[in-house]
């Protein structure tokens, strides 16, 4: 049985066209305080935090090459597949970060957002 899978850009990364400036992806930083919030909820599901720089190996190999843009969560086969997820062959994802937190209450136990 496959867990569902999160994957995050690194928070305080670098960008080579702004050099000495760090920043946060402004998708994936409200789902890095949801997780900071209830830490013991993460047990739940594998989480992974990957550097800004294209390409990105971790998603071309979890998605493809065209699906690089984060935050991105992959749905296991621990809980039934929403409609509204998006498909690459087998695999089921979504990457709106709206819908992510919506998911990560439903399927484990993250509080709602309101």
């Amino acid at each position: 049985m496959s867990r569902d899978r999160l994957l995050l850009l690194q928070p305080g990364f670098e960008d080579a066209r702004h050099p000495g400036e760090r920043f946060v992806c402004p998708h994936c930083i409200g789902i890095e305080g949801l997780l900071a919030g209830h830490p013991e909820l993460a047990v739940r599901l594998d989480i992974e935090r990957l550097p800004y720089p294209r390409p990105r190996p971790v998603v071309i190999a979890a998605l493809d090459a065209d699906h690089q843009s984060l935050p991105a969560l992959i749905l296991g086969d621990g809980h039934p597949v929403p409609a509204d997820a998006k498909a690459i062959g087998a695999v089921r994802f979504v990457s709106d970060a709206k819908r992510i937190l919506e998911l990560l209450a439903e399927r484990h136990g993250y509080p709602k957002v309101h």
